[in-house]
Protein backbone atom coordinates (compact mmCIF):
# COMPACT_ATOMS: atom_id res chain seq x y z
CA UNK A 1 0.00 0.00 0.00
CA UNK A 2 1.29 3.47 -0.86
CA UNK A 3 1.94 5.91 2.00
CA UNK A 4 -0.99 8.17 2.75
CA UNK A 5 -3.51 5.89 1.08
CA UNK A 6 -6.24 4.67 3.44
CA UNK A 7 -7.88 1.27 3.27
CA UNK A 8 -11.62 1.33 2.65
CA UNK A 9 -14.02 -1.30 3.90
CA UNK A 10 -17.71 -1.85 3.54
CA UNK A 11 -19.01 -4.58 5.81
CA UNK A 12 -22.57 -5.82 6.18
CA UNK A 13 -24.01 -6.55 9.60
CA UNK A 14 -27.34 -8.16 10.41
CA UNK A 15 -29.48 -6.59 13.09
CA UNK A 16 -32.83 -7.29 14.70
CA UNK A 17 -34.49 -4.11 15.89
CA UNK A 18 -37.12 -3.93 18.60
CA UNK A 19 -38.90 -0.54 18.42
CA UNK A 20 -40.88 1.24 21.14
CA UNK A 21 -38.70 0.13 24.04
CA UNK A 22 -37.87 2.07 27.20
CA UNK A 23 -34.38 3.03 25.95
CA UNK A 24 -31.98 2.85 23.04
CA UNK A 25 -29.48 0.04 23.57
CA UNK A 26 -27.42 -2.68 21.96
CA UNK A 27 -28.46 -5.87 23.71
CA UNK A 28 -25.89 -8.26 22.26
CA UNK A 29 -25.06 -10.72 19.52
CA UNK A 30 -27.21 -13.82 19.04
CA UNK A 31 -26.74 -16.23 16.13
CA UNK A 32 -24.65 -13.65 14.21
CA UNK A 33 -27.43 -11.05 14.49
CA UNK A 34 -27.01 -7.92 16.63
CA UNK A 35 -30.03 -7.42 18.91
CA UNK A 36 -30.86 -3.72 19.20
CA UNK A 37 -33.65 -1.85 21.00
CA UNK A 38 -34.78 1.67 20.14
CA UNK A 39 -37.32 3.98 21.78
CA UNK A 40 -38.64 5.27 18.47
CA UNK A 41 -41.80 3.81 16.94
CA UNK A 42 -41.67 2.09 13.54
CA UNK A 43 -43.47 5.00 11.90
CA UNK A 44 -42.18 7.09 8.99
CA UNK A 45 -38.67 5.67 9.33
CA UNK A 46 -38.14 6.90 12.89
CA UNK A 47 -36.99 3.52 14.20
CA UNK A 48 -34.57 3.20 11.27
CA UNK A 49 -33.18 6.67 11.98
CA UNK A 50 -32.79 5.80 15.67
CA UNK A 51 -31.02 2.57 14.72
CA UNK A 52 -28.50 4.35 12.50
CA UNK A 53 -27.93 7.03 15.14
CA UNK A 54 -27.29 4.41 17.84
CA UNK A 55 -24.96 2.40 15.60
CA UNK A 56 -23.11 5.54 14.55
CA UNK A 57 -22.52 6.51 18.16
CA UNK A 58 -21.41 2.99 19.16
CA UNK A 59 -19.13 2.60 16.14
CA UNK A 60 -17.84 6.20 16.31
CA UNK A 61 -18.87 6.84 12.70
CA UNK A 62 -20.77 9.54 10.83
CA UNK A 63 -24.28 8.83 9.63
CA UNK A 64 -23.01 8.88 6.04
CA UNK A 65 -20.87 5.82 6.84
CA UNK A 66 -23.98 3.71 7.59
CA UNK A 67 -26.89 2.62 5.41
CA UNK A 68 -29.74 0.16 5.68
CA UNK A 69 -29.46 -1.97 2.57
CA UNK A 70 -32.15 -4.55 3.30
CA UNK A 71 -35.20 -4.72 5.56
CA UNK A 72 -36.36 -1.09 5.66
CA UNK A 73 -39.83 -2.16 6.83
CA UNK A 74 -38.80 -5.27 8.75
CA UNK A 75 -37.36 -5.82 12.21
CA UNK A 76 -34.53 -7.81 10.61
CA UNK A 77 -32.22 -5.52 8.69
CA UNK A 78 -28.87 -5.56 6.94
CA UNK A 79 -26.75 -2.48 7.54
CA UNK A 80 -23.72 -1.49 5.47
CA UNK A 81 -20.86 -0.07 7.53
CA UNK A 82 -18.11 1.80 5.70
CA UNK A 83 -14.60 2.33 6.97
CA UNK A 84 -14.31 -0.46 9.56
CA UNK A 85 -13.30 -4.09 9.38
CA UNK A 86 -15.45 -6.87 10.80
CA UNK A 87 -13.18 -7.15 13.83
CA UNK A 88 -13.43 -3.40 14.51
CA UNK A 89 -17.22 -3.44 14.19
CA UNK A 90 -17.63 -6.42 16.51
CA UNK A 91 -15.17 -4.97 19.01
CA UNK A 92 -16.85 -1.58 19.16
CA UNK A 93 -20.38 -3.00 19.35
CA UNK A 94 -19.34 -5.52 22.01
CA UNK A 95 -17.74 -2.83 24.15
CA UNK A 96 -20.84 -0.66 23.87
CA UNK A 97 -22.97 -3.21 25.70
CA UNK A 98 -20.30 -4.83 27.82
CA UNK A 99 -20.28 -8.16 25.92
Amino acid sequence: MKPGRAMWYQMLINVKVTPRTSRDEIVGLKDDVWQIRVKAPPVEGRANDALLQLLGKALKLKASDLAIVRGHTSRRKTVAVSGLSEAEINGRLSSSYGG
